[in-house]
């Protein structure tokens, strides 16, 4: 099933109460240094630290109650596992999380203490999503996917009608939107939300360089797959292709997209840390990258920027502390 618009609306409308309407931030600094009208969506302040709560949800909360006593299970890096362990927590479901063995400790750790049961796999040899559908057709949970699933992409398209609604309460339309892309999900939902209350904003993915799937994707006009051997720094974004389904909607929505190397997001995060006050993760600094590496001609423009996650490794927030902005 391809959600619509008037799905992210429904979707809106149902996770409202069970989430945080995340703040949409200004930076004196951050215009100055862009020549851009910048609204930066700080998603790090969601609960469980990034978006990923938003879909996992949506998805959640449509299942039908035979299907929920059976549990769900999902595969994901640790942003959308810790999302879906929050999620079923809060309406009673068992959850179980495949997770990549090298998964930073802090999204490990933080998706066990939601009573979820972590299964390991090794993300360079072994397929995760078979390793899902083998728990999900042995013990029947269902399986939700972290981004090639309706009701998560129209949940994740909430946090683009937010943003519009913020800009637009500043008496400003958003000339261009950026959004950290790794399978899609965020990408196509906040297409799809463009598409109904802002068609003119332009979207744009960005990517980590070696891992640029999805900008590929569209030069070649259908799915290319990356070859693994890209930077692990952007952990949430290492999806090794584009969705069949997210990419369906992302071929005939998106403006373009671009992809930034290591040092930027870097910056990007110490950028962050010091002019915003927030901490976010690799994963989710790559559009605020964009905007400050000026990967696109945005001057003058009014720009809608994504931070899409919190959940970094100490040693990483660390580092990019010590590079200056």
């Amino acid at each position: 099933m391809t959600p619509t618009p008037d799905d992210v609306h429904r979707a809106a409308a149902l996770i409202g109460p069970h989430i945080v309407r995340t703040p949409t931030l200004r930076s004196a600094a951050l215009d100055q240094r862009t020549g851009t009208t910048a609204f930066v969506k700080a998603e790090p302040l969601q609960r469980t630290g990034s978006f990923k709560l938003r879909g996992a949800t949506n998805a959640l909360h449509l299942l039908p109650e035979a299907v929920r006593r059976h549990g769900v299970v999902t595969y994901s890096s640790g942003n959308h596992g810790q999302a879906i362990a929050c999620a079923a927590a809060a309406l009673g479901i068992g959850a179980t999380i495949v997770m990549p063995a090298d998964a930073p400790s802090i999204k490990r750790e933080a998706t066990a203490a939601w009573g979820a049961t972590i299964v390991p796999f090794d993300r360079r040899t072994e397929d995760r999503a078979a390793i899902g559908r083998d728990i999900a057709a042995r013990t029947g949970a269902a399986l939700i996917p972290p981004f090639e699933h309706a009701d998560v992409i129209a949940g994740q398209g909430t946090l683009a009608l937010e943003l519009v609604a913020d800009a637009r309460a500043a008496g400003v339309e958003l000339d261009i939107m950026l959004v950290c892309t790794g399978g899609g999900g965020l990408t196509a939902g906040c297409a799809l939300a463009l598409q109904s209350v802002s068609p003119a904003t332009r979207l744009i993915a960005v990517e980590p360089e070696g891992w640029d799937d999805t900008g590929r994707s569209l030069v070649a006009g259908s799915l290319v797959t990356n070859d693994g051997a890209g930077s692990p720094l952007c952990d949430a974004l290492l999806a090794m292709a584009p969705g069949a389904l997210t990419f369906s909607i992302n071929q005939r929505l998106l403006a373009g997209a671009v992809a930034v190397a290591d040092a930027a997001v870097l910056r990007a995060i110490g950028f962050a840390a010091k002019h915003l006050k927030l901490v976010v993760e690799p994963g989710g600094a790559v559009a605020l990258a964009a905007l400050l590496g000026e990967a696109l001609p945005l001057a003058g423009l009014s720009v809608g920027v994504i931070l899409s996650g919190g959940n970094i490794d100490p040693a990483i927030f660390a580092r990019a502390l010590t590079d200056p902005d």
